[in-house]
């Protein structure tokens, strides 16, 4: 019998990108909804992408994996 290949987590694809180095790319939460009350300053930080942490960055490259 043989065995499957393990497919990516689409959600997880959706939200994730690799970088070329093979961080993992994801983008600022809190940037949605309620953005009165936030200062300009604060919503432009939140624009810009940033790495995973490393707590995350096992489990999150495990399921992008293609």
């Amino acid at each position: 019998m043989a065995k499957n290949k393990m497919k990516s987590h689409r959600g997880a694809s959706k939200r994730f990108k690799l970088t070329g180095s093979g961080k993992v790319k994801r983008n600022k939460a809190y940037k949605s909804h309620i953005l009165t009350k936030k200062s300009p300053k604060r919503k432009r930080g939140l624009r810009k992408a940033t790495t995973l942490t490393g707590a995350d960055h096992k489990r999150i490259k495990s399921v992008l994996s293609k």
